[in-house]
């Protein structure tokens, strides 16, 4: 059985012979659902194809969901289907990537340009993307071409899975830009850890970063839940903008963090479950 998996591209009706950058987009919806054309992200499709980039909105495969339809999601085989969903969507990514790769002469795209962005379930995808190109991981291998990484890559409240208790980077990664609130329920914004596994949300990818001297740019938002998903996709353009001009693509090598604390926002629980 096969799956079909589509993509939609997004590109302003303007002549242009030179290549593009691409900005690639993972939606969220916790591996059970989400489109990769939802309406609320049109306008930030729109608003960087106006920029002249050619975006590319993916489908992927939805694990968790497909472990529920089949009724054999439980408490015990959460792990299994966790590792299985992160394989199958991070799979997902690099076929669409070599798809736009095997594209790019025809629809004008620099491959030494390509972004990865994502929400929620897609930023982890797009965090473990890049976390399984740099440590060598056999999908991106099998699936990548020879030296293949984004240019840099976008996570709108994700996080990496790990099997140990420390992030490793056998090659150096892209410089990220990491959004989350602290105050995030549904991924975590530190670290949490359970049954040999751990989850390492942005914060603690920021301070590993940090640590290696990697670009990064990390904007946390305080007493903010998981809405950080989505609203800097609407409120934060002039930032990312700003990360794509001087880290991406300008090579500027900083580390900036930006914390907001909205001063007319009630106090919210920090502990995640």
């Amino acid at each position: 059985q096969t799956d079909t998996l589509r993509l939609d591209r997004y590109v302003a009706l303007t002549p242009d012979s030179r290549t593009k950058p691409c900005l690639m987009f993972v939606f969220g919806g916790g591996f059970v659902g989400g489109r990769r054309d939802n309406a609320s992200f049109l306008s930030y499709f729109e608003y960087y194809a106006r920029k002249g980039y050619v975006v590319v909105s993916i489908d992927y495969r939805l694990g968790m969901k497909k472990a529920m339809q089949a009724g054999t999601l439980s408490e015990e085989t959460f792990p299994e289907a966790w590792i299985t969903t992160l394989a199958m969507a991070t799979g997902d990514l690099y076929d669409a990537t070599a798809y736009v790769c095997d594209h790019a002469s025809a629809w004008g795209v620099d491959k030494t340009r390509i972004v990865a962005s994502g929400s929620s379930a897609g930023a982890i995808t797009v965090l473990m993307g890049e976390y399984g190109i740099c440590n060598g991981h056999p999908l991106a291998r099998q699936k990548l071409p020879q030296d293949f990484n984004y240019a840099g890559v976008i996570s709108y409240a994700g996080a990496i899975f790990n099997t140990q208790e420390e992030l490793r980077w056998a090659k150096t990664p892209a410089p990220m830009m990491l959004f989350h609130g602290d105050a995030d329920r549904n991924v975590p914004y530190g670290t949490i850890g359970f049954d040999g596994v751990w989850l390492f949300g942005s914060e603690s990818i920021a301070e590993d970063l940090a640590r290696r001297g990697i670009p990064y740019w990390f904007h946390s938002v305080s007493d903010t839940d998981h809405s950080m998903a989505w609203r800097p996709m609407r409120e934060n353009r002039a930032e990312i903008d700003a990360f794509l001009e001087k880290l991406v693509f300008g090579g500027q090598r900083q580390a900036v963090e930006t914390r907001i604390r909205p001063l007319d926002t009630p106090r919210k629980p920090k502990d995640f479950k």
